[in-house]
């Protein structure tokens, strides 16, 4: 019988990621804003502010958040466009994107999907939903870092192994 050496598999039922999250809110309406944060108390993450989509890349350059939570509907530029443009950089396309819109009909749906974002909530939002879906991808985005840096390291002993 051969002892193997591997390390235990990851919980993901756990929620330990959370504390190192950053969850950037956006919305041109204060009192959305206001009531996002309200919703995200319970969780212990970091949560930035922007109201509008120039201010929302603009904190996405200095906070490199895990998560947005996306409204569509702002002055300057859209949410479709601040997705777009995330999604589309090689440096945050792995930021989840969650929009939260009043919009429901099937075009803005597919708009939405066609510009990238990983899920959407509709308005008013539903507290218990928001909290389900930010904790749901909040775990996707970390587990993918986890992805990443086992592949890296499996990467660096493969070249180790070639190497000798």
């Amino acid at each position: 019988m051969t002892e193997q050496n591997s390390a235990p598999a990851p919980d993901i039922n756990s929620e330990t990621f959370l504390p190192q999250s950053t969850v950037l809110i956006v919305d041109d309406n204060p009192q959305n804003v206001e009531l996002l944060q309200a919703f995200l108390e319970s969780l212990p993450v970091k949560i930035v502010t922007a109201a509008d989509g120039v201010e929302a890349l603009e904190k996405v350059a200095a906070f490199k958040p895990d998560l947005i939570l996306l409204d569509i509907m702002m002055p300057r530029m859209s949410g479709f466009q601040v997705c777009k443009r995330v999604k589309g950089d090689a440096k945050t396309k792995d930021i989840q994107v969650l929009m939260v819109t009043a919009l429901n009909e099937l075009g803005d749906i597919e708009q939405a999907t066609e510009c990238g974002t990983d899920d959407f909530v509709s308005k008013p939002v539903n507290k218990f939903e928001l909290l389900t879906r930010v904790k749901s991808l909040l775990r996707v985005r970390h587990l993918k870092g986890e992805l990443e840096r086992a592949l890296t390291y499996l990467n660096e002993i493969e070249q180790d192994d070639e190497a000798r």
